[in-house]
């Protein structure tokens, strides 16, 4: 699946081109962190990944080959819960492994105790509180093994003790040797998880650069203005 190599990757939508011949090389470990303003191409580009979109021009190689059919993950802003329990929802992401039932059980109630909802097993997934879904979103990606997660904005609208559980599962979730690809508008939680960031505006890549170089010494003015708040679509009071 690694080196993961994207070239002039091109999706557009009501004539206006969302990703406009952007090129991203990534290797097989470590966090991601992907940047840049609303409309950029961020969530696009992880949709294209795990094939929700098909791009309209471009390549994506996978070490080598073409996209494989298991080990990518994806965990959305805004996560769904099936009319299930909490173990069931999980449960339900290991049905493609052909597992026996107890299997599947035992592996589900493993991953629900490393979130911190082994408690809430046999309650209904959607009485769950945002941050709960969360959790349980990424219990349902991380049972499954991959070796591409995708986060798209996982703690968006959360209070700062669901942001804390939901980023030390992430890191945990990366030390099993998980690659993550993440989007993210908060900047503080980019410095605390990436190892490196990659900067998007207008359907490309900006920069590409470790995060400590990257906040101390962005290399393109569209990352500095982004940095500094002072980005021209900015709403003025």
């Amino acid at each position: 699946m690694f080196p993961l190599r994207v070239r002039d990757l091109r999706w557009e939508a009501g004539g206006r081109a969302i990703l406009d011949g952007l090129d991203l090389d990534l290797a097989g470990e470590g966090i991601t962190i992907l940047l840049g303003p609303n409309g950029a191409g961020k969530s696009v580009l992880l949709r294209t990944l795990c094939g929700l979109l098909e791009p309209q021009a471009g390549t994506i190689d996978w070490g080598g080959g073409r996209r494989p059919e298991s080990g990518v993950a994806m965990v959305f802003q805004h996560a769904r819960m099936l009319r299930d329990s909490v173990c069931g929802n999980v449960e339900l992401a290991l049905l493609p492994a052909r597992l026996a039932a107890g299997e599947r059980r035992e592996r589900a109630l493993a991953v629900l105790e490393r979130v911190g909802l082994a408690q809430r097993a046999a309650d209904s997934a959607r009485a769950l509180s945002g941050g709960e879904r969360q959790r349980l979103a990424l219990a349902r990606a991380w049972v499954t093994q991959p070796r591409l997660l995708l986060l798209d904005e996982p703690t968006a609208s959360l209070d700062p003790s669901s942001v804390d559980r939901i980023e030390r599962i992430v890191r945990e979730i990366r030390t099993e040797g998980t690659r993550i690809l993440m989007t993210t508008h908060n900047l503080g939680q980019a410095t605390r998880l990436a190892d490196d960031v990659v900067f998007i505006d207008a359907g490309r890549v900006c920069e590409h650069a470790p995060v400590q170089r990257f906040f101390a010494r962005p290399a393109s003015q569209a990352a500095r203005l982004y940095i500094q708040g002072e980005l021209p679509w900015r709403m003025a009071f």
